[in-house]
């Protein structure tokens, strides 16, 4: 709850964010925030580790319809994936324009965090995400010339690439590029 208050602060005010202003938007008193955290910048380093969580993106990936064509399931899923990178970029660019985080608190709270949820680990979260890819894939295998496995990983490189930065390649044009290639036929 708190760290969740927090997140549109921080993208806003980077470590500028007081704990007084996170307080407020949590709506508690803030020395509960000093309680949970013990410190500012162990509430920042929960904040970059909650952004950095692929728990929604998966789940929403997950749900996506079968029933849709393939290029339609891609392009929900690649909107998903790029939506969380921006989301990830927002936090990690605001606490680094405003002076960043200090290491060990950094540190302390992906290990406490990598503790509590294996998807928190860079591999993990690689393979959970290519593992949902896949199931999108799955219902047109015998169409597909290559394993729905490999198509996933593919997939999930290209829309990691395009998702940094500003992209002059929509989620439509970078599923029709990734399904029909570069040149015409």
């Amino acid at each position: 709850m708190i760290v969740r208050a927090a997140l549109p602060l921080v993208v806003e005010y980077g470590t500028s964010v007081t704990t007084a202003q996170v307080a407020r938007a949590a709506g508690i008193g803030e020395g509960t925030i000093f309680r949970a955290f013990g410190d500012k910048e162990t509430l920042l380093a929960a904040c970059m580790a909650e952004a950095a969580r692929p728990d929604d993106t998966l789940a929403h990936v997950a749900s996506i319809s079968l029933d849709q064509p393939l290029a339609e399931r891609l392009v929900e899923a690649a909107d998903t994936m790029r939506s969380h990178l921006a989301r990830m970029g927002a936090v990690a660019g605001a606490l680094a324009a405003s002076g960043g985080l200090r290491r060990e608190a950094a540190l302390r709270e992906a290990q406490a965090e990598g503790e509590r949820s294996p998807a928190f680990s860079r591999e993990a979260s690689m393979a959970a995400s290519r593992d949902v890819l896949t199931g999108l894939f799955e219902p047109d295998r015998d169409s597909l010339r290559l394993a729905p496995e490999q198509l996933a990983e593919a997939f999930q490189f290209l829309t990691m690439a395009v998702g940094r930065g500003a992209s002059p390649l929509t989620s439509a044009e970078l599923v029709d590029l990734f399904l029909h290639g570069a040149l015409k036929e």
